[in-house]
């Protein structure tokens, strides 16, 4: 599988490693930056460039490391047609490529620990989407993307007054 890593100056050392480990596995690697845990860079050009090469089908999938995982993951998210997710470990790993079909896996260089990293990203590269049920919420967001439009169902959330009786509140949002 080709996968793009990038991260800025605090995820460098994580995203370095879980890049050797991935060669290691026998993956190609396409390292788009930074170059250097020493001279401060901004998250954002290595989300997106991370994000740019999966969504032009230069690679299949891609890891983004950050002090957290929060920014760069934001940034890959702007990305039309990326599913960047932020995990913490192998649970949300797993859960983020079945129900979501995450395409970029996102991790802080400073709250996650080395062994936790590679399993989440072993188990990332693993497992594949279900399908099923979560298909549709899948074309929702593609929707939304193409014609930036939300064609939701109508939501119900029900909830008790102070006097013990129960209310219904209906949001409802058009459909296109």
């Amino acid at each position: 599988m080709r996968i793009a890593v990038g991260s800025d100056h605090a995820g460098f050392d994580l995203k370095t490693a879980l890049a050797k480990h991935m060669v290691d596995a026998g993956h190609q690697i396409i390292d788009v930056g930074t170059d250097s845990p020493d001279v401060e860079v901004d998250y954002p050009v290595f989300g997106l460039a991370v994000g740019q090469a999966v969504a032009e089908g230069r690679v299949d999938r891609g890891i983004c490391v950050c002090g957290t995982g929060i920014g760069i993951g934001i940034a890959a998210n702007k990305v039309h047609g990326v599913r960047a997710a932020l995990v913490h470990d192998v649970t949300t790993a797993s859960l983020s490529r079945r129900h979501n079909d995450a395409n970029v896996i996102c991790l802080g260089g400073r709250t996650t620990g080395m062994q936790e990293a590679v399993d989440a990203v072993d188990a990332f590269f693993s497992v594949e989407f279900e399908g099923g049920r979560h298909l549709h919420r899948l074309h929702e967001i593609s929707d939304y993307e193409s014609n930036g439009s939300h064609a939701g169902a109508s939501t119900t959330t029900e909830g008790t007054t102070t006097e013990g009786t129960t209310t219904t509140d209906t949001a409802t949002t058009e459909r296109s």
